[in-house]
């Protein structure tokens, strides 16, 4: 429990939010919703200018829409101006922050935000790192030097997976460090029928369908799962794939495996941004999430699917295997089309919907933002222990 002086506490997140998209900008933004519930006084410092064009493959970095009028959002962060790394170090410094979480992803990051780590450190702000890759999915030179430079600027971290824990040890011998769960999302609004959430996407109520959702890059294994689709077993149980999530490499080769399987049409692909109001008609709509990730750390479609009660399926890669129980709420498979065509055709033969479905709402309440919020508050206070 959160002890009471913790009401007085005041904090401050540093990495993307409103009007940037994505799942890291929707997390940071949960994250200061826990902490304000937990009577945490709390901003965010996000950036005005994220990606260069070589880094984002997408077509448009930023949301529709209007920013949570209950957060403070400051853009003031550019990754390749150092200035806007001093001045948000000096705004951030005259909040007079009791700790600042750092948001880390991305070693083209670690100069920005390593550089604003530093300057905080220096006036005795600490420092907590939420460290989502360490190593990350797609390597490119000088990436140890950035996070290196990054993880000795911070005092504490807290990791999503223990793969990433343990991918720490390479950069820091430090013991402030811990591993807690993605939480389940909480800000994609309330589930829906499912009746109702197909009939939003046009899509009939006795369809078998699973759904791959989030950005398609090639770490997601998308093509295993196109592939298993054309396993005789899924082929007669009329099984339709729903792909939703915008391509962030060629789409080309998708769309000729697709194009290559027999009854190509079990294939349904809403291939752009899914905005955050439409994330619960995907989600409830479909039967199984499936995540045929060929490396990952941890995901947060997994804690969308457990907030919206939906059985999932992963490969044992990374963390995921570590939040979905293996025939309890869904499947652990290899990586193999194999494999993911074997659990897909037992999902349906053996009808097993229903008790996974029961088994993620049983099991979601592990994964709280109380649990989340109360360990960074705990690596807080023993920085200077």
């Amino acid at each position: 429990m959160i002890d009471l002086k913790t009401k007085k506490l005041k904090a401050v997140i540093v990495g993307p939010a409103f009007p940037l998209r994505g799942g890291i900008a929707d997390f940071n933004e949960a994250l200061a919703i826990a902490f304000q519930e937990e009577k945490i006084e709390t901003s965010i410092y996000s950036f005005y200018f994220q990606y260069p064009k070589f880094l984002f493959p997408g077509t448009n970095q930023n949301a529709e829409g209007s920013p949570n009028s209950a957060l403070k959002i400051h853009s003031t962060i550019s990754s390749v101006n150092p200035i806007s790394w001093w001045n948000t170090a000096k705004k951030i410094i005259s909040e007079k922050p009791d700790f600042v979480v750092i948001r880390y992803w991305l070693p083209f990051m670690a100069p920005a935000l390593g550089t604003i780590a530093k300057l905080l450190r220096r006036k005795k702000i600490h420092v907590i790192a939420i460290t989502d890759n360490v190593i990350p999915h797609e390597k490119r030179p000088g990436d140890s030097a950035f996070t290196g430079y990054f993880v000795r600027n911070c005092d504490a971290f807290v990791t999503m997976s223990k793969s990433v824990l343990n991918d720490l040890s390479k950069f820091t011998s430090s013991a402030k460090k811990k591993f807690i769960p993605h939480p389940v999302y909480n800000i994609f609004g309330q589930a829906i029928p499912k009746s109702e959430a197909r009939k939003k996407l046009s899509i009939q109520n006795d369809e078998k369908l699973i759904l791959f959702f989030g950005f398609i890059r090639s770490y997601k294994g998308l093509d295993l799962l196109i592939e298993a689709m054309s396993d005789p077993a899924l082929r007669d149980l009329n099984v339709k794939l729903l792909i939703a999530g915008e391509f962030y490499e060629d789409r080309k080769p998708y769309l000729d495996k697709i194009a290559s399987i027999e009854n190509g049409d079990r294939f349904i692909l809403h291939t752009e941004f899914i905005g955050k109001e439409s994330v619960k008609n995907y989600f409830c709509a479909a039967d199984l999430i499936v995540q045929p990730y060929k490396s990952a750390t941890q995901s947060g479609i997994t804690q969308i699917a457990y907030h919206f009660g939906r059985p999932m399926l992963v490969t044992n890669v990374g963390g995921l295997a570590e939040i979905v129980t293996d025939k309890r709420v869904g499947y652990v498979t290899e990586r193999t089309a194999g494999a993911i065509a074997d659990a897909i055709s037992d999902f349906y033969v053996n009808h097993r919907e229903n008790d996974f479905a029961k088994n993620v709402l049983a099991d979601r309440e592990k994964f709280s933002w109380k649990n989340f919020t109360n360990t960074i508050i705990e690596l807080n206070g023993e920085i200077d222990s």
